[in-house]
């Protein structure tokens, strides 16, 4: 069976967007009930810049996991600043069933092996709770789902882990058991220096309007069908490649099937918007 990928177009209605997009790739009966709580995994560098998912696209997200009876808004520390501060961009959501929680505070925490290293990841990492990945999409040959989940180690000094990103990020998927959603908010695209996770605020950066979700419960797929409509080419992602060898998920665009909004029509959509954007820089 392939792996199925929505891609859904919206103008502001972005809770109903990503509803359609759910209804498109099927059942989420055994990720939404009242015995499995939800972590999600925000990508928030920093939170002065605005390369992160939207108040809006999380907030669809949690109201998505009506019966869960927690759900955890997840980030760690990183040398821009501690976890729970940047999580802070989407505090008008937190209540008492959906809380911050900084990834790097937990004491109760389990050893997995990464990359020949022994980490201690949080306890709600693993199952049976939920793992939802979010971030935006990026035109960034790293990745954006998949690269998100650096985030997972609580070590505030990542940078060692760049040069063996790919086995850091693919073994930190397999410890946890997976992703069981991942939310590519499109809202906007990035694009040149600040498409990178370690550009700072002033760094080139084009931040075009797009408008477009991209929802799949097979992580690889997304992060395939994102990569290939921010310009890139999943076939020279190595993340992405190495992932496939794994067996974690489906990195052939032709394999996958992609609902919704037609791929070629958002492609050209947002080639067109690029272009139009540099014209007026």
């Amino acid at each position: 069976m392939p792996s199925k990928v929505a891609i859904v177009e919206f103008n502001e209605d972005v809770k109903g967007s990503f509803e359609q997009a759910l209804k498109l790739i099927g059942s989420m009966d055994d990720l939404n009930t009242t015995e499995r709580s939800v972590v999600i995994k925000v990508g928030v560098f920093d939170h002065k810049a605005e390369t992160h998912s939207t108040v809006g696209a999380v907030n669809a997200i949690i109201n998505s996991f009506n019966k869960a009876p927690e759900i955890f808004l997840a980030e760690s520390d990183n040398y821009r600043g501690k976890g729970l501060e940047r999580l802070q961009i989407w505090k008008e959501l937190f209540t008492e069933r959906v809380v911050p929680f900084n990834l790097s505070d937990d004491t109760n925490t389990r050893k997995v092996k990464i990359a020949d290293e022994e980490i201690n990841f949080s306890h709600i990492l693993f199952k049976p709770n939920v793992l939802v990945s979010t971030h935006v999409l990026r035109g960034f040959e790293k990745g954006s789902i998949l690269k998100n989940l650096l985030g997972l180690i609580p070590d505030p000094k990542k940078a060692r882990f760049h040069k063996k990103l790919e086995t850091v990020l693919l073994d930190a998927y397999e410890a946890i058991g997976g992703i069981d959603l991942a939310v590519l908010d499109a809202t906007y695209t990035y694009h040149g220096a600040g498409a990178m996770p370690h550009a700072g605020p002033d760094s080139t950066r084009y931040r075009i309007k797009t408008n477009t979700l991209v929802v799949g419960r097979d992580a690889v797929a997304v992060e395939t069908v994102g990569a290939t409509l921010a310009g890139l080419n999943p076939d020279k992602m190595p993340v992405i490649q190495e992932a496939v060898e794994r067996g974690l998920g489906e990195g052939h665009l032709e394999k996958i099937e992609i609902l919704g909004t037609p791929i070629e029509i958002v492609k050209e959509k947002f080639s067109s918007v690029m272009k139009n954007f540099k014209a007026k820089k």
